[in-house]
């Protein structure tokens, strides 16, 4: 750990990242901390900060820059030019080498690996930062990538995530980086990143995918093959396509890009409002186009480690929010956030649409294909949060995800206009939804629950009908016992009153003759304030 903190020490020394802090507004200690820091013996280049970061994360290792990539795609919470530079972060990572590969594989199948494949290739088709893949050929014939997560990675993981933990809590004293919430960010980005160790959960994922677009024309996913498939190894369908991002060799195949593209949009709309499980990790390295026919392109999906879900309430609010915005209802978006209860209930919808509208008009009065869906679902964010809105985690998911799709789609045809390709699946669905067709399958979706309820509705009845029985007795006789306690109370003050009265009549009788003597010699507002003294006293 002493050895990482040195090695954590020297790259932040080195790129000087301490000037990214901002010194104004640290408490007066730290600032005298960093004022005679040895840091400042290091000279600083003419590098931009954002550049510094990235370089900095890249020399740090895997664990560091996946926390870059995540970071860069959380635009609500850092600078333009540092989530530009951040976006630049490239998981290029030496791999381990192969027998290291083969040993994880044995002994996670617990058996030889000439038994399991019919031929491996210990040279690996790609590595990243958690795991690489090699190419292999079952015994039965078909051709299989093997995913392998890297040896020891989980221990440097808990590590790394130690320290950034402790990073964040001492960012999270600076005014300016609380804002960040850099304790959150680092909880989020652990529990995702945990999850990628585990490949039963991706091959789940993988499967569930698969079963959504079953012979469809958008999209492929590759098989699993579970027999041999663990939790740091899995097997699965080996693909050929296009790496998406290699346009030169679509536009070689005659590939439609056009449609391409508008496919891209559809697909994630499908996974989001018609399943609710969308692939939320979709960069041009996971993705790979058929072009077998190139009219009609279909997508190749790989690396489903992170996936997202909605629950009703959230699609209903997306897509409702959206079509507000295709109609640049603002009023109506104000009141889903008030109604939903992401603002405070003291919020009026007529200032937060008025803020709303003075972010959003500039991007909508743009031409359609010009306009970034992701961006006015950023400005939203933006807003909503100056009203004390938390973004929640499921949609800033969602968001990372639209923003990817929607930069590719732009990169495969620029003139792409992604509004006009989404408004009617919108409306489909939200007519579908609230329709006759909807009613439909919510009942049919809920018929078995209710046929289970449906014998015990007597006995329920006849429990809901005891118990509110027994609570209006008990209501009769707390109001009972509270009418009993308000006549004790007045009784007890009438005595009280009585009590104080013949105390002050005592007190007179016994002292009246000198006091008969002292008020002869006084005057006569003496006599009316000690009078008007003694009535207060009774009274009281």
């Amino acid at each position: 750990m002493s050895l990482r903190l040195m090695r954590i020490g020297w790259v932040i020394a080195r790129h000087r990242l301490d000037t990214l802090i901002p010194m104004e507004r640290l408490p007066w200690w730290m600032r005298t901390l960093l004022w005679f820091s040895p840091l400042k013996l290091f000279p600083l280049d003419e590098r931009s900060r954002g550049e510094r970061l990235r370089l900095a994360l890249e020399g740090l290792g895997p664990i560091f820059v996946k926390l870059g990539q995540m970071l860069s795609t959380r635009r609500d919470l850092l600078p333009e030019d540092i989530a530009d530079e951040l976006k630049r972060l490239q998981d290029q990572v030496p791999p381990f080498p192969g027998d290291v590969a083969v040993a994880r594989i044995e002994k996670q199948l617990e058996m030889p690996l000439g038994e399991a494949f019919a031929s491996f290739d210990r040279v690996p088709l790609a590595s990243a930062s958690i795991a690489q893949v090699h190419a292999a050929t079952l015994h039965s014939g078909e051709e299989v990538v093997v995913k392998i997560i890297r040896p020891g990675i989980t221990r440097v993981m808990r590590q790394d995530i130690a320290l950034l933990y402790q990073i964040a809590k001492l960012l999270s004293k600076v005014p300016e980086a609380r804002r960040l919430r850099p304790v959150e960010v680092i909880r989020d980005y652990q529990s995702t990143l945990f999850d990628e160790l585990d490949l039963y959960k991706e091959a789940a994922n993988t499967s569930q995918l698969k079963r959504n677009f079953k012979d469809s024309p958008l999209l492929f996913v590759p098989t699993i093959y579970w027999p041999f498939t663990r939790r740091h190894v899995m097997v699965q369908e080996r693909i050929r396509g296009v790496p998406v991002a290699d346009l030169a060799t679509l536009n070689a195949c005659g590939t439609n890009m056009k449609k391409l593209a508008e496919r891209g949009v559809e697909i994630f709309f499908t996974q989001v409002f018609r399943d609710n499980f969308f692939h939320a990790d979709m960069h041009p390295g996971n993705i790979f186009v058929n072009c077998d026919d190139p009219e009609d392109p279909q997508y190749i999906a790989i690396d489903c480690g992170i996936v997202g879900s909605l629950t009703r309430e959230d699609q209903d609010y997306l897509a409702r929010n959206l079509l507000a915005f295709f109609h640049q209802d603002y009023y109506e978006v104000a009141a889903l956030h008030i109604e939903s209860g992401w603002v405070g209930e003291n919020t009026r919808a007529n200032e937060f649409a008025a803020a709303i509208r003075t972010v959003c008009e500039p991007i909508l009065e743009k031409p359609l294909k010009d306009i970034s869906f992701g961006q006015v679902l950023l400005g939203l964010f933006q807003t909503a949060r100056r009203f004390n809105m938390e973004v929640q985690p499921q949609l800033v998911l969602l968001q990372k995800t639209l923003l990817n799709i929607e930069g590719l789609g732009r990169q495969l045809y620029p003139d792409l206009d992604l509004w006009s390709t989404a408004k009617p699946f919108l409306e489909r669905w939200m007519k579908e939804r609230a329709g006759v067709r909807g009613l439909w399958d919510s009942l049919k979706r809920q018929a078995p629950e209710l046929s289970h309820q449906l014998p015990e509705l007597p006995v329920l009845a006849h429990q809901a009908l005891s118990r509110m029985e027994h609570e209006h007795r008990q209501r009769q006789h707390q109001a009972g016992a509270i009418a009993s306690i308000r006549q004790q109370m007045a009784r007890q003050g009438k005595r009280s009153y009585r009590l104080r009265l013949g105390l002050i009549v005592l007190a007179l009788a016994l002292a009246w003759q000198p006091l008969g003597q002292w008020a002869a010699t006084q005057q006569w507002p003496v006599l009316a304030a000690g009078a008007i003294g003694l009535l207060l006293l009774a009274w009281n």
